[in-house]
């Protein structure tokens, strides 16, 4: 499957170099080599690691271009002649002008109307082509440096350390380039000044030089010009790491601010843009009353208008969120086969015997033995097993709402239909029974009518068995497990800091790193504590403690925990006296806990403001289905009883396009639709993870169920 992927993706590449090779003429004509454009382009590129020549990346993006502009020109064309001929869509030009020029003017309008039509679409499809390639490069420029800023200040911190623990400035950087599982972005760029060294035989100054021109990241510019002009100064590296590492901590904190007030921002437009489709629905149910249809735009305003607007503030909220970067998990180069085994925390994984099967029977029925042992583990305590795999619920939960909608809708318990049909006779007596276009479906069984209620008249329970009972059963225990997963890891960093500068004042006396562990775990309280007496017994039955250290981690795999780690595990390599480095993983630690503390009372307010907007449309929701609605159908209920009932099918319509029973559905719909998406958000601006927002999903669509259980 591989081979046979890698092929593909072979195909695709050799299909879009010719595409470049075919329009290549093109770019020659319309772009200057030397011009602006072609030169900021190239640097795009080269920032956002793409391999692709300019003038290759340009040629494809205008034959894409052209190709797409082609194919919307031709859509174009047969739209304009559909309406403009087929259906005979009339357009006046509204100029006076002489009996001959009018004439003319009427032959050609048709086919001009057409080709501007065919035109018009053909330039949209070129810009959407041609356009989107080129603002690749950009997007994955922005992205990396991005990245590159959020990781900087512990990048220079993990420098700080290495330079503490005596290493010389060659060994900082090929030790920050194999960093990349912790650093990511910014170990990558260091690579860049490595191999540049070692493949192309170039000094390592003129690398960093090159790199500091070539990084998207500003701040890791400047940081790299700095560093050049200490290191041909000859002047202290140590100092001036020491220095950088508290400019980039202050940076981050000014960078966490201005996040945070963009953040307000976007909750204060979120408060009015939310209102907007219930100002619209008010307005749409308004104008049925007096007569006008807007059966259309009433449907389009709940379920496209609502959801289009939720999704978009997401996708708006995502450019400004910053989240964590990095998976958690620490494997290194030089790591052994038990670490590598234990970064795959898959289900099927097994851990070290999967390396030896296949070699000796013995090894075969080990792994027997311990898939069984592994299948015993999980039945004994699957609460467990779920903490730490939320996700493995829904191959539980899925089947068991898809199961039980199949059998209300197999035994009739759910409306499968909107509405029903107008009337029917029973078998036996032949009377008739009225039943509306939009109310029941009567259907004869036996010698009996059986009335089949849709949608319409069952809208809390309809809705219930088709929304909320899947979002009870399927999302409940997996925010339930997903807290608990979250709150467990939290435990080992809410007293990081703390262990931290216990383990540097303990180091600062004279013990190792290891004895300082134990002193530690025995002096202090908690799960971080636990942790560190099981590190001391795993090196004293032979374990190495950067071996000791990397399991600890990966068995939490939180990103901040292995930036830590990193840090420590790699000084202690070149001392057992490390004191300034754990300081410096104090102070960092303790600088992203401040962060940490004003995100959460920032953000709360956002929160807050959410749930009540929503609480409010909510509000209004129920006031408009209760106070109006409810109130018009009871005057035109009295009014079709005394004028000899004209009045409608149970007199629940005021007119044809507006009913009661339907409007009470679309307001539910629309609070229940609100309800997810303000969930979904609140939790996205709370943690930076859509999946926290489930607890506040669960929460407000229970209110909407109660509410609308009352008033619908």
């Amino acid at each position: 499957m591989s081979l046979q992927r890698a092929g593909d993706g072979a195909d695709v590449q050799a299909g879009a170099d010719q595409i470049g090779d075919l329009f290549y003429p093109l770019y020659l004509r319309l772009f200057d080599e030397d011009g602006d454009f072609v030169g900021d382009v190239d640097t795009k590129l080269s920032e956002a690691r793409m391999a692709d020549n300019v003038e290759m990346y340009i040629s494809r993006s205008l034959g894409i271009g052209v190709i797409a502009g082609l194919l919307l020109w031709l859509v174009g064309l047969m739209l304009g002649y559909a309406l403009f001929v087929l259906v005979g869509m009339n357009v006046s030009v509204g100029l006076p002008v002489s009996p001959g020029m009018a004439d003319l003017i009427e032959t050609l309008k048709i086919p001009l109307l057409v080709f501007v039509m065919g035109l018009v679409f053909g330039s949209i499809g070129f810009g959407i082509g041609f356009g989107t390639l080129i603002a690749i490069p950009y997007s994955r420029a922005s992205a990396r440096g991005r990245e590159i800023n959020m990781l900087l200040s512990d990048a220079v911190s993990f420098m700080y350390a290495l330079s503490v623990g005596g290493l010389n400035q060659l060994e900082i950087l090929e030790a920050m380039a194999q960093a990349d599982d912790t650093y990511g972005e910014v170990a990558n760029e260091f690579q860049s000044i490595v191999q540049e060294t070692k493949y192309f035989d170039t000094d390592y100054r003129t690398a960093i030089r090159n790199q500091a021109m070539q990084t998207p990241s500003d701040e890791l510019a400047q940081f790299l010009t700095d560093m050049l002009s200490i290191i041909n100064s000859g002047g202290d590296m140590t100092g001036f790491l020491d220095e950088k590492k508290r400019k980039h901590m202050r940076t981050a904190k000014q960078q966490q601010e201005m996040t945070l007030e963009t953040l307000e921002l976007f909750g204060e437009m979120y408060m009015t843009l939310s209102l907007f489709p219930l100002l619209l629905v008010i307005i749409l149910v308004i104008m049925g009353i007096m007569g006008n249809s807007t059966d259309t735009m009433l449907l389009g305003t709940i379920y496209g208008l609502t959801p289009l607007l939720g999704v978009g503030f997401l996708v708006m909220v995502s450019t400004v969120k910053q989240d964590d970067p990095g998976d958690g998990y620490l494997n290194p180069s030089d790591a052994s086969d038990r670490l590598s085994q234990n970064t795959d925390s898959g289900l099927m994984n097994l851990g070290l015997v999967e390396s030896f099967t296949g070699e000796y029977a013995v090894f075969d029925r080990v792994k027997d033995r311990e898939g069984t042992h592994t299948t015993l583990d999980i039945m004994k305590a699957p609460h467990v097993f779920f903490r730490d795999n939320p996700t493995y619920t829904l191959a539980v939960t899925v089947p068991v709402a898809l199961v039980i909608l199949v059998v209300a809708i197999a035994d009739g318990a759910v409306p499968i239909r909107w509405q029903g049909l107008c009337e029917a006779k029973s078998a036996l007596d032949a009377s008739t029974v009225s039943c509306g276009s939009d109310q029941a479906r009567v259907t004869e069984e036996g010698s009996k009518i059986v009335v089949e209620q849709g949608m319409m008249h069952q809208p809390v329970w309809g809705t219930f068995m088709y929304v909320y009972m899947p979002l009870y059963v399927i999302v409940v225990p997996l925010a339930i497990f997903r807290e608990w997963n979250v709150r467990s890891r939290r435990r080992i960093t809410n007293n990081l800091s703390e262990n931290l500068r216990k383990l540097s004042s303990a180091n600062d006396t004279g013990q190792t790193l290891l004895d300082a562990t134990r002193t530690v775990s025995d002096t202090s309280s908690g799960k971080i504590a636990d942790e560190f007496e099981t590190m001391y017994a795993k090196v004293n039955y032979g374990m190495s403690l950067k071996e000791a250290l990397i399991e600890f981690n990966n068995k939490y795999h939180i990103p901040r925990l292995a930036r830590t780690v990193k840090l420590i595990s790699k000084a202690q390599e070149a001392s057992s006296q490390i004191t300034d480095v754990l300081s410096t993983a104090a102070q960092s630690s303790e600088n992203q806990d401040d962060i940490e503390r004003e995100r959460k009372s920032r953000t709360m307010m956002q929160v807050v403001i959410i749930i009540m907007t929503f609480l409010t449309l909510l509000a209004v929701m129920a006031i408009l289905k209760t106070q109006f609605l409810n109130v018009m159908a009871g005057l035109t209920d009295q009014a079709s009883g005394g004028g000899g009932g004209g009045g409608g099918a149970g007199g629940a319509s005021f007119n044809a396009s507006v009913n009661v029973d339907r409007l009470s559905l679309l307001f539910f719909h629309a609070v229940t639709m609100q309800a997810i998406l303000s969930g979904l958000i609140a939790g996205y601006m709370r943690s930076g993870k859509l999946a926290s927002g489930l607890k506040y999903v669960v929460v407000l669509a229970t209110i909407s169920l109660v509410t609308w259980m009352m008033v619908g």
